[in-house]
């Protein structure tokens, strides 16, 4: 059973890292394939194409890299509760109401 929603994801959204490095490590592989290709081609834009797609994809990477090694913070399991929403100083707890 998955957790209820804390109501202020755009603010503390979750992704999964692990498969947002698997699918960064394909982009990255296919990029260099397709910069290699362009090269052997004759295609400089293409290849400069690809090849700052490459670079883009690799830095991306590297953060979902650095966010992994932070810790549970920025990876939590199915054990850490959802965060709290942010409230106004004047907003008593609970639910909201509608005028």
């Amino acid at each position: 059973m998955r957790p209820n929603r804390s109501g202020d994801e755009p603010v503390h959204a979750r992704t999964p890292l692990r498969m947002r490095f698997w699918l960064s490590l394909w982009g990255v592989l296919w990029m260099v394939a397709g910069t290699v290709f362009f090269i052997v081609v004759d295609e400089p834009v293409w290849a400069a194409v690809t090849a700052a797609l490459a670079a883009i994809t690799a830095v991306d990477m590297v953060v979902v890299l650095r966010h992994i090694r932070q810790g549970p913070h920025f990876q939590p399991g199915r054990s850490i509760p959802p965060y709290e929403p942010v409230r106004q100083d004047d907003e008593p707890p609970g639910p909201k109401r509608l005028p």
